[in-house]
């Protein structure tokens, strides 16, 4: 649904802890909210292979934070 585009306010916790879920610079709240809500249904089925989404975004973030800093 290009196109179909909302304004939503939040916080600025609430955006930061959005940003936390970032594995690129670029990837937009669209793709981070898609992605906690892809982690949601697959927490209700398999928490095991939601476990392991969330250490892959975590170990993405990191790598990517360091390189950063560098």
């Amino acid at each position: 649904m290009k196109g179909d585009t909302t304004t939503i306010k939040l916080n600025k916790s609430t955006k930061k802890r959005l940003d936390s879920f970032k594995e690129y610079k670029r990837e937009t709240y669209e793709e981070i909210l898609d992605k906690i809500l892809y982690i949601l249904n697959v927490c209700k089925m398999s928490p095991l292979k939601a476990r392991v989404k969330l250490i892959k975004i975590d170990r993405q973030h990191k790598e990517n934070t360091q390189r950063l800093e560098e």
